[in-house]
Parts: C-alpha cells; sequence; structure tokens
C-alpha cells in the first residue's frame, strides 16, 4: 500500500499550554497505529535550540543522548520512535535550529545565495522545509510525522510554525495537517476542567497563520461531550477531531488510547488515505498485559550520576521494562547516585539489591563509587551489567583487586597511571572538539561461542550502537584472561575489546556499547532479557 516518494504526506505535531506534555508519545503512538494498518511511517524531530545536537548538553538540562545507527547524536524522543516503531532512525529524523543555521552560513559563505541579504524568511524557513521533505522523498515513506518541540508561542519555534504554514500551502489540504496537544487543567477549588489555556494556545497558532486539524487534550479526567463540542466550536476543528488523551499508568498504553479514541482513522480520513487492514495489536497488548500482571519482582540498582533527572537514562529504564515483561517480572529499580557510595555506605544501599548496573557517563564524578558498586556485585556474587563506562569500571576494579594493580586506572580520570588498563582510542588521538566527535553510531562484534553473552544473543555476528572515547587497553588483556576476566566480544576490524565477562560468576558482563539503544517493546534486547531472567530465576531458587 505504498504511495510514490511525491505523495508522501505530511502530519505536524505542535504542542501548546506546557511543555512535557508527550507530543512525542502521541507521534509515536499514531505512527504506530498507521504502521498496524498497513503504512510505511517514521517520526522526525525538530528542536528549536541553537546546539548543533545534544552530545554536548548536560543529561540534567536535557535527559539522555540518544544515537543512531548511523551515528547521530539525538534527542531522547527518537528513542521512543524506535521502541514503538522498531525501526531504526537517523541523522535525518533529528533537526535543530543549530543544524539548520550552520548549514545556511555554510551555504552564504560558499556564495550560493549569490550576494542576496540572507534572512529568516525565505533562508531559514526553505532550510525548514527541505529538511521535513528530505525523509519522504530519500526513504519513500507513505507517512512522516513531524514533531515540533517546545510550545507554540516560543520565540525560537517561530521559524518552524512559519515553515509548516508555509508546507500546509504548498502540499494541500490533504497531504499535510497539524495535530495540536495541549492541556485541559483541572482546578480542584472549582471542581472543573478548563478549556481556556486550549483556546488561548489555538489562537497563538491562528495568529501565526495554522489552523489546526486536530486537537489531543491531555486531561487528568474524562472529558464530557459538552466540553469537547466547547472546544471544537471554539477552536474551530470538526468534533470527532478533539480527542482525548487522559493520564495512563505507562506511556505504553497510549496507541491503545489513540486507537479507542480513533485517532488514526480522522488522520487518515483527513489525508484522504485508505483505513487499510485493522490495526493487529495483540502482541503490543500481550505486552502490556505482562507488563501490568508481573508474576516475580526483583530488585535491581542502577548506579550512575546523573540519577537525579530519570530522563538522564531514559532507554536502560525502559529496557529493563521489556526484559521485565518477557520474564514475567517487574523490575523494582533504584536509581543510586555513584557519589553516594562509600565503602561505610555501600551495605545499606546495595546489600538488598537482586542485579547491579552501573550506567554510562564521562569524567571522574563519582567514578570510586561505581568501581566500590562492581567489586560488591562481584565478590558477593550478584549479576552485574556494566555499560559503557560501566563495563571500564569493572575492568579498573579487577584490575586493582584481582590483578593487584593497586594504582589501575583509565586515562580519562588519571592521565600518569602506571596501569592504564583503559586508554584514549587511537583514532581519538588529536581530537579536541567536543560535538560529534567520539566514536558514535553501530559497530560490528564477533562473540565466542560458549560465552554468556552468546548464551544471551544465540549468534556470533552483532551490531550494536557505540558513544565513547576510551577502550580496553589490549596490552593487557593476556593478564585479565589469565586471572579469570574474559574477552568474549571483539570487533573484527579494530580488535577493539567490545565484552567482557567473567565465567566463574553467576552474571558478569560488561560491554563497551550501548545496548539500550536497541531494545523495543516488541524485540526486547536479548542482554537484558538474560540479566533480568538470571536475577528471577536465582530468587526462584532462593
Amino acid at each position: 500500500m505504498s504511495t510514490s516518494a511525491s505523495n508522501t504526506k505530511y502530519i505536524f505535531v505542535t504542542g501548546g499550554v506546557t511543555s512535557s506534555l508527550g507530543k512525542g508519545i502521541i507521534s509515536a503512538s499514531l505512527a504506530k497505529l498507521l504502521q498496524s494498518r498497513g503504512y510505511s511511517v517514521t517520526i522526525q524531530k525538530l528542536d528549536p535550540y541553537i546546539n548543533v545536537d545534544p552530545g554536548t548538553l548536560n543529561p540534567y538540562e536535557h535527559g539522555e543522548c540518544y544515537v543512531t545507527n548511523d551515528g547521530a547524536e539525538t534527542d531522547l524522543d527518537l528513542g521512543h520512535y524506535e521502541r514503538f516503531l522498531g525501526v531504526p532512525t537517523s541523522q535525518a529524523n533529528n533537526v535543530t535550529t543549530g543544524k539548520i543555521y550552520q548549514t545556511v552560513i555554510t551555504k552564504e559563505r560558499r556564495g550560493d545565495y549569490l550576494g542576496k541579504t540572507v534572512q529568516v524568511i525565505p533562508h531559514i524557513t526553505d532550510e525548514i522545509k527541505r529538511r521535513i521533505k528530505l525523509l519522504g522523498s530519500r526513504f519513500k515513506y507513505d507517512v512522516v510525522i513531524t514533531e515540533i518541540g517546545g510550545t507554540v508561542g516560543d520565540i525560537e519555534s517561530l521559524p518552524y510554525i512559519e515553515a509548516v504554514r508555509q508546507l500546509k500551502w504548498e502540499l494541500g489540504s490533504t497531504n499535510a495537517i497539524v495535530i495540536h496537544l495541549t492541556l485541559v487543567p483541572f482546578l480542584s477549588a472549582s471542581g472543573e476542567l478548563k478549556t481556556k489555556p486550549t483556546q488561548h494556545s489555538v489562537k497563538i497558532l491562528l495568529e501565526n497563520g495554522i489552523q489546526p486539524d486536530v486537537l489531543v487534550l491531555r486531561t487528568e479526567h474524562e472529558l464530557t461531550q459538552d466540553i469537547r463540542k466547547k472546544v471544537a466550536l471554539f477552536c474551530n476543528v470538526e468534533l470527532d477531531a478533539v480527542v482525548q488523551s487522559i493520564d495512563v499508568s505507562t506511556i505504553y498504553e497510549v496507541p491503545l488510547m489513540m486507537q479507542k479514541e480513533k485517532l488514526d482513522i480522522i488522520v487518515l480520513k483527513k489525508l484522504n488515505l485508505k483505513e487499510g487492514t485493522e490495526p493487529d495489536l495483540s502482541k503490543w497488548v500481550e505486552f502490556l498485559e505482562k507488563l501490568k500482571n508481573p508474576k516475580h519482582c526483583v530488585r535491581i540498582a542502577l548506579v550512575g550520576k546523573y540519577v537525579e533527572l530519570k530522563d538522564s537514562y531514559k532507554s536502560i529504564i525502559e529496557s529493563l521494562q521489556h526484559a521485565g515483561a518477557v520474564n514475567d517480572c517487574k523490575v523494582d529499580l533504584t536509581c543510586i547516585h555513584s557519589e553516594k557510595i562509600t565503602e561505610q555506605t555501600i551495605e545499606s544501599l546495595l546489600g538488598d539489591k537482586e542485579g547491579i548496573i552501573v550506567a554510562p557517563g564521562f569524567g571522574d564524578r563519582g567514578i570510586e563509587g561505581k568501581i566500590l558498586s562492581v567489586k560488591f556485585a562481584r565478590e558477593r556474587q550478584i549479576p552485574f551489567f556494566g555499560i559503557c563506562l560501566g563495563m571500564q569500571c569493572a575492568v579498573i576494579e579487577f584490575a586493582r583487586n584481582v590483578i593487584g594493580w593497586s594504582d589501575a586506572h583509565s586515562t580519562e580520570m588519571v592521565r600518569t597511571t602506571e596501569h592504564p588498563v583503559i586508554d584514549l582510542m587511537e583514532s581519538q588521538k588529536g581530537v579536541t572538539e567536543k560535538g560529534g566527535t567520539m566514536r558514535l553510531g553501530a559497530y560490528p562484534c564477533v562473540i565466542k561461542k560458549g560465552s554468556r553473552a552468546y548464551k544471551a544473543y544465540g549468534i556470533t555476528q552483532i551490531s550494536e550502537r557505540h558513544r565513547h572515547r576510551f577502550e580496553f587497553n589490549n596490552e593487557y588483556l593476556p593478564f585479565f584472561e589469565k586471572a579469570g576476566m574474559q574477552a568474549v566480544g571483539i570487533n573484527p576490524d579494530s580488535n577493539l575489546v567490545e565484552i567482557v565477562e567473567i565465567p566463574s560468576h553467576p552474571w558478569f558482563i560488561g560491554v563497551q556499547f550501548h545496548p539500550e539503544y536497541q531494545s523495543t517493546v516488541l524485540n526486547p534486547h536479548p542482554l537484558f532479557v538474560d540479566f533480568v531472567r538470571t536475577v528471577v530465576n536465582r530468587q526462584k531458587k532462593s
């Protein structure tokens, strides 16, 4: 049921009233429903900030930085898109104001504009439009959903809103529509739901020349028919295009909720597309049933340095939910700040945990707490999973406390260490700029048969996504293997150690890559699944 590239349909999702209403989840849910009806769909995120990408942003500011197969450092919403759709995104799926201006200024310096005065309109807006249409024309999707970050009325969003206005006019009303997400707050003092914020938000859109086609109203309480009629009347939208999005216990309920509200049917009708086959969401429903009705509960600690903001480790947290559902298990996750872990506190913080994950990160803050956590897991025979820096901490801990090199460290933290068991990658030497210069994206890895990692994956050839500058120092590999830590995953091109494990331990695996970036609802990542399974089985035996 494919349309030609020129017939790609475009859906723009804007937000009003307040940020964090869930435009990404609504976009992903709608995409899931359209995909289930037989259409090829992708989602892109337009971010109004001037950073070129989130790679240099503090996780406290922006949450995690998500990495695509082709090495783009992107907004965490792309993680939601992939987890819902099960389809990889790319560089083209995340556009920032920084990228837009960088491109336009480069063209101006080259003389591409033939001496003309370069302005926001048309040059910036034309570049935004080009980026939006690029996905549809290059990859020939039936539908491209474009989420515009921020809130309508923000100064930095204005060029994007203008670009959408122009595209809507250029493409026509059956080829481009706007879905506007707003809030209908409940005032407990008066016991009423208030529609005025939505009316004002739509008014701002109208002032910018855009009439929304569909309104999605976030609410804590059921909307009455009268409220829907009021919103439809004063916002000039059809009654059936006023859609309720009520609070739910998990984001994975939203596609089913949007199906119940007929959001997909409304959108298809407005885009003049056939309804296609009835969505088969049976596997999704099965996942939700397991997620909401677990037979077991395991206590797992996530040790990191940005734990105050859950979004900093969003993909890991979601991967554990996916793995928990497969194992009929609720993962009771406790996020622990590594700076709080000392010899004196570790027993009280980790003593009752049945599994320990040491999270990725950069810099030396909290590093000793992470290393102590590894030691605790190794000595207590607690299932341990180290990811990126977590794997490097496992290597440092083993070097210090098993091999006996008390000063062993990473040259990221201590440049003068006599035992640099973790060192700067050869390709990173001489790199001074921060943005987009790490080893990024998907790389192959060959797994040794018979290893724990092989048991989890069931195959020897894998591809995983990376985001790092430092690596295992292969000069020391013979010492580690002799002492009982094995390198069981190797990059076939660079000989980089990708996976280490301790075979004598119940489950002790460290990976240089980020497996959490490839876990989806219907295809949970095998390492997370095997990790949780091991914890559950140990609990059953005890």
